[in-house]
């Protein structure tokens, strides 16, 4: 410790114990001993931190508007030729597309939309360079089976026919080899019912357009050939994807492949899943103009945490091809809505994706070192190969391969310990036990920040008309639940830095005998807030141990928050000496050592966040099963935890400031705004642009658990997919609708326990008559019991079949009318104890089945024992998409702010239940 004599300046005690600025104010505490006076820094100045404040928002924000929001201008044919991009031509695709309507599998609209996409490849063949081959082939499909068994296929099979593609070639014509090697391109044609699908995916569709007419003007130069392929199905199970991979001829040329694909409308298409070869993501990064692509998404997607799949996983899982996948991701809450729509799609949008991929499938086709042969996931694990990738501000991308991660983290996590080893051993047992509080104040920050945040979650059902409020107005997160969990973190972190001060006071009155009470009162501040600072390291020290240890792509994060901070803490204030009090940490300090972290993370959170709020529209599975809070606890968990990481080094310089005060009233003003504005109803819940996801259903039901006939009993359906009771919907349409969990619909592939209900006559003729028929043909109860089951489905060309697991070993599904095997015999698997059939096809598609079942083997006297309390052997629902006139009715009643929603598991707008009883 330095010292001075009486009556000397006070400047070189400034720089003993720490620099000042003229943004900080300092508080001196002047202590004579021996005859000298001692000068430490106890106090920093509030605007200090409200600035950084300031600047952290306005700089994350910042971020995320260029690397998320800055498009390229649309060019035009003019300003790029024939050899580019334009977006202008590629716009003209999606209104072709869209102006047909909805074109799920089975309509009209899909049999024009092919039309369309094949007669736009005719003219790319016409056009193409004369040293290019262009081959257009129209591929369809009669039938087959998807049996994929990861994520969301486990316990289905996936039965197909009738399904119609574009698939175009273009390559050199004077390469024999070329046509070996293709660079596959996919994307899918076919939309749900409920939407016209200008995001999902009519974008991507005519991206590909578009880029096959640049291609054909390009390949001549070529060593590989390119594969366009337009294919149908995609919405019902990715069965398009499926049928190429399993019986077009190229297939089995194809060398990497790339899906394009949508979960929202627009914005910049990002890669989110890639691999498992590295070779596509290292290329596309080398040749990328504007490189979009976050192995963070990748990690998310296929932790399954987002449930969804994409032509990618019949790609990689059933072909072992290696690739890209992209997505659009603005405005997720559309995504299968009505709101998928051509209004919303933001000019640049294709500009990025087209130059992007013309820039990547120029230099793939051009290149002789395409991956050869089937690469498996464990194959690259096994050599730990894999890549990791992220882009910077969309301008630069990096990758790097898995083995070089794994020697940086472990040179990181070493000299880490190693560093924390020696400073404890130096230190003694005060600096053990005061790391141990400094962690403790990381625990207590955890659980007041998610604590906090959580209390909204079960408060906005019980004030708001909509458990989730913020769904068309995401800022309101900021208040609702960034706030609070800011506060949270706050407290916890103040409470662990108030032990850690109350701890160092007592240990420097044994080891600083000779400084004052009030000199001692400081330093032990001043020595918490560097603890408390620190601890924060140790948070990203354990992530980063954590994500070393299981492979985890996106420990690049971990490290960028740990080696940033503790550089400019070791190189602007760690000190060899202990003979030297403590300084208040430097304001430059934080700046240098989170400038790199927030570089590479702020925009990719603002973006998960709103990916995340935007999914909240079809969280609910099982409507009635999920309490209406579950949704914002998730959303309060996710916001505190960012809260928690990003904030840890930035509320240590809190403690010792005049800005507790400030930012406490702040963020509780700006809660108490969002809160007043939920409770009020100042801000609707929904808008006609961000539409509640609904589902309104005819229901014919002839289900019956004993084996006598039941009169079918028709009825209106009305649920949702978004959290929330739907009394103000029904309301609304005023037809009578009933709501509560009195009717619970067993849909097959999902239940719904909560719903609205108009009881509409079952009228004899049509519909009664197009309710499906299941006949037993034969039943052999011998040694191994066997039974033949014949299915009608009458009009349905998709239909969704459940079979009893507890009491079927396996089966066999054949078309009655011309005998072909669709499912064989073989291992099988189930959820819940059920196997489900879902079945899509095209107007030609079969609708007459035989379903053979090999029951399991049980000895008689325990059947009963074995048996479980389910009755029904096989459940039934066939789907019509059709409007009967009470559905109209109801339809063109249906409040603006609420849109049907699609999916291959959800019905259209008239189902017929049915099911067989286990005693039939």
């Amino acid at each position: 410790m330095k010292q001075k004599h009486k009556g000397s300046s006070s400047k070189s005690n400034i720089s003993s114990s720490g620099e000042t600025s003229n943004s900080e104010k300092i508080g001196t505490v002047n202590n004579a001993v021996k005859g000298k006076n001692v000068i430490v820094v106890a106090k920093r100045s509030s605007y200090v931190i409200l600035t950084l404040f300031v600047l952290v928002l306005y700089g994350a924000w910042s971020v995320y508007q260029y690397q998320f929001e800055s498009l390229p201008v649309p060019l035009t044919l003019e300003h790029v030729g024939k050899r580019g991009f334009s977006e202008h031509e590629a716009m003209k695709h999606v209104q072709e597309l869209t102006r047909l309507g909805p074109h799920p599998v089975g309509s009209d609209a899909l049999h024009s939309a092919v039309k369309y996409v094949a007669e736009a490849a005719e003219i790319i063949k016409k056009n193409a360079h004369w040293e290019v081959d262009v081959e257009v082939d129209l591929f369809h499909v009669n039938s087959g089976a998807n049996n994929l068994v990861g994520g969301l296929f486990k316990g289905k099979s996936l039965v197909y026919s009738d399904l119609n593609h574009v698939v175009l070639r273009i390559s050199p014509k004077y390469s024999s080899e070329a046509g070996e090697n293709a660079i596959l391109v996919s994307s899918h044609i076919d939309t749900v019912f409920s939407g016209e699908g200008a995001g999902d995916c009519s974008s991507c569709v005519a991206v590909m357009l578009e880029l096959a007419r640049g291609v054909s003007q390009w390949a001549h130069g070529f060593q590989n050939s390119v594969i366009f392929l337009f294919n149908t199905g995609e919405e019902e199970g990715l069965n398009g994807a499926h049928s190429f991979i399993t019986q077009h001829p190229w297939s089995d040329t194809v060398r990497i492949a790339v899906d394009l694909e949508a979960m929202g409308i627009g914005g910049k298409s990002g890669i989110f899943q890639a691999g498992p070869h590295p070779w596509a993501i290292e290329n596309f990064a080398l040749v990328a103009k504007y490189p979009a692509a976050q192995i963070v998404a990748q990690d998310l997607f296929s932790s399954g945490a987002i449930k969804s799949a994409t032509d990618f996983q019949v790609y990689k899982e059933l072909a072992g091809l290696s690739g890209l996948d992209f997505a659009y991701a603005d405005n997720t809450a559309v995504y299968h809505t009505k709101n998928d729509k051509l209004k919303l799609l933001k000019p640049g949008s294709l500009q990025h994706l087209g130059e992007n991929m013309l820039a990547f499938l120029l230099h793939a086709g051009a290149s002789s070192s395409l991956p050869k042969g089937k690469t498996t996931e464990s194959d690259i694990e096994s050599t730990k190969d894999k890549a990791i990738y992220f882009d910077i501000l969309g301008t630069y991308m990096v990758t790097f391969r898995q083995r070089l991660a794994d020697m940086i983290y472990n040179s990181v996590i070493l000299q880490s310990l190693l560093i924390w080893t020696m400073s404890i051993l130096m230190g003694g047992s005060s600096a053990a036990i005061s790391l141990a509080i400094s962690c403790l104040s990381i625990v207590l920050t955890w659980v007041c920040s998610i604590s906090f945040a959580s209390i909204m979650a079960f408060i906005l059902p019980l004030i708001s008309s909509s458990p989730v409020p913020f769904v068309s107005s995401p800022w309101l997160v900021l208040g609702l639940f960034a706030a609070p969990a800011l506060l949270g973190a706050f407290t916890g972190q103040h409470m662990g830095y108030l032990i850690l001060e109350s701890y160092l006071s007592r240990t420097f009155v044994q080891s600083k005998r000779n400084l004052s009470a009030s000199l001692r009162a400081s330093v032990a501040k001043l020595d918490a807030e560097r603890w408390i600072f620190k601890s924060g390291l140790v948070q990203w020290l354990v992530l980063l141990m954590a994500g070393n240890y299981y492979k985890i792509g996106s420990t690049y994060l971990a490290l960028a928050w740990l080696a940033s901070p503790a550089f400019a803490y070791g190189l602007l204030e760690a000190t060899l000496s202990p003979a030297k009090l403590p300084r208040p940490l430097k304001t430059i300090t934080l700046l240098i050592g989170l400038f790199v972290p927030f570089l590479l993370s702020s925009g990719m959170v603002i973006r998960l966040s709103s990916t995340v709020i935007g999914t909240v529209v079809r969280f609910v599975r099982n409507p009635g099963t999920t309490p209406e809070w579950m949704a914002n606890l998730i959303i309060a968990v996710f916001v505190a935890a960012i809260v928690c990481l990003t904030m840890v080094y930035l509320l240590s310089y809190i403690h010792i400031s005049g800005a507790k005060v400030p930012i406490i009233i702040a963020t509780s003003i700006l809660f108490a705004v969002s809160l007043g504005a939920v409770w009020g109803g100042l801000v609707p819940p929904f808008t006609e642009d961000i539409a509640r996801a609904v589902n309104v259903v005819h229901v014919v039901d002839a289900t019956g658990t004993s084996g006598e006939k039941v009169e079918p009993v028709s009825y209106i359906s009305l649920f949702s997919t978004t959290p929330g009771n739907l009394m103000k919907e029904a309301e609304y349409i005023g037809e009578g609708f009933v709501c509560g969990k009195d009717r619970y619909i067993d849909f097959v592939t999902f239940s719904v326990n909560y719903s609205c209900w108009m009881d509409t006559k079952a009228e004899p003729g049509c519909i009664k008559s197009d309710i499906p028929k299941i006949h037993v043909e034969n039943d052999k109860n011998g040694e191994s019991r066997e039974t033949l089951i014949s299915i009608d489905m009458r009009v349905s060309t998709r239909w969704t079949l459940g079979i009893n697991f507890r009491e079927i070993e396996d089966f066999q599904l054949k078309d009655a009318e011309n005998s072909e095997e669709l499912i064989s015999f073989g291992e099988k698997t189930s959820v819940d104890g059920w196997h489900t059939i879902q079945f899509s096809g095209g107007k030609n598609a079969p609708t007459k089945f035989d379903l053979n079942l090999f029951w399991i083997k049980r000895d008689t006297k325990t059947t009963d024992e074995n048996r479980t309390e389910e009755h029904v052997l096989l459940k039934l629902r066939t789907d019509v998409d059709q409007l009967t006139p009470p559905m109209e009715n109801v339809l063109d009643k249906l409040p603006p702010w609420c849109s049907q929603f699609g999916k291959s598991t959800s019905p259209h707008t008239l189902a017929f239940l049915s099911s067989l009883p286990v005693e039939f």
